[in-house]
């Protein structure tokens, strides 16, 4: 069957030229690259390459980069690390659950959270932010974009207020990075997460910036690692992977790859528009990166839709993949204001670097014939019908 994959935001496929510059580290180049030697050497200097790649795409120093297994432990180790009893923690509704379970974590140890709500775009205010503020805060997390919905925050602005206020600000950049320019030092963040297999890496790896002059505690204690607040022997090829994919996608970026993305994306999103009714792009009116579109199909369930697509070969998703087989509709879209029955009948349409204009031909001639079929068997579609 031909098969199309459109849940890029859950995981991308590794890139060919990513497998090649980590092949070696697999075989010939394993040495430790802690140790002093020549094999530890090698793999040390292929370490601090990859470093510079990534720090390349942030606007940052390489030695503000600390290597971590993925997204979730640079979010984990930003906020644990900066955060102690009796301080106090602002973040946003919309979070990805590796923010927002980590700050019900510091609660549980005596730290004060404030969440915040968004708009009907699912984007926060920052003046919002500016009123949450408190003697004690130490420490404001809200993500650039989201992970969902793709809407991009404005990050800047809630990083002059932190600035203005004294005050810590992480960012969970996941699933900005590699999609659209980021600079720390525009951005005002001590703290930035990001996670190689979003941008076409491997999966367990990505990395926390962490600016200097900011004191983190580690999450984990041993060797002196990543300047002691990563202990661990690194997973070079990983590391290898993500520097070989960030340099990549800043090669691209500065091609201008990520205007033909939004173009594919938006034709994408207008045709399905265009052929089913009673559906509607959610975080609409609001900035997004380019590859994410989120729709809803009133009167169907997504996941019956994600089923059906899987069948015909089109791979898309509901939403968070860590989220997948939850109950509750996406807190995130319920933040926005949808509805539980819209929430429910969302579907994160989500594009790569190997996505072709013939695989959104693909999904448009799908899309729009299995709707119709679902709400067909709804009951609750054919009852809303005969009402009118």
């Amino acid at each position: 069957m031909h098969r199309i994959y459109l849940d890029n935001n859950a995981t991308t496929p590794l890139l060919p030229d990513v497998f090649e510059a980590m092949r070696p580290y697999f075989g010939e180049q394993f040495g430790n690259a802690s140790s002093i030697h020549h094999h530890g050497q090698q793999t040390r200097a292929a370490v601090e390459d990859a470093r510079e790649s990534v720090a390349a795409l942030l606007g940052c120093r390489a030695a503000e980069i600390v290597f971590t297994s993925g997204g979730t432990e640079a979010d984990n180790l930003a906020i644990a690390g900066l955060i102690a009893a009796g301080d106090h923690v602002i973040t946003s509704s919309i979070e990805h659950h590796a923010v927002l379970l980590s700050c019900r974590h510091l609660e549980e140890i005596g730290a004060e959270v404030t969440v915040l709500p968004v708009d009907g775009r699912g984007v926060i205010d920052p003046s919002d932010v500016g009123r949450a503020l408190r003697p004690n805060t130490k420490l404001i997390s809200v993500m650039m974009a989201n992970n969902e919905t793709g809407v991009l925050q404005p990050v800047e602005k809630i990083g002059a207020i932190a600035a203005e206020a004294g005050v810590c600000f992480h960012t969970d950049a996941v699933q900005a990075f590699g999609k659209v320019a980021i600079d720390v030092k525009r951005i005002g963040c001590q703290a930035l997460s990001i996670s190689g297999h979003k941008i076409h890496a491997p999966q367990g790896v990505g990395a926390l910036y962490v600016q200097k002059g900011t004191k983190i505690h580690p999450l984990f204690y041993g060797g002196r690692h990543e300047r002691s607040l990563r202990a661990g022997t690194e997973n070079v090829a990983g590391i290898v992977g993500l520097g070989k994919a960030a340099q990549l996608a800043k090669q691209g970026l500065d091609r201008g790859d990520d205007k033909k993305m939004a173009a594919m994306r938006d034709r994408l999103q207008q045709g399905i528009l265009s052929q089913v009714e009673e559906a509607g792009v959610n975080g609409s009116g609001a900035m997004r990166v380019p590859n994410t579109a989120n729709i809803h199909f009133d009167h169907i369930d997504g996941e019956a839709l994600v089923i059906a697509l899987d069948l015909k070969g089109l791979a898309v998703s509901t939403g968070a993949a860590c989220s997948s087989g939850a109950i509750e509709p996406s807190h995130v879209l319920l933040a926005m204001g949808l509805r539980r029955d819209q929430a429910r009948a969302s579907i994160r349409f989500s594009l790569g670097r190997q996505t072709a204009n013939e695989d959104i031909d693909f999904a448009l001639a799908l899309v729009a014939e299995t709707v119709a079929r679902l709400r067909e068997l709804s009951p609750v579609y054919r009852k809303t019908a005969l009402s009118f």
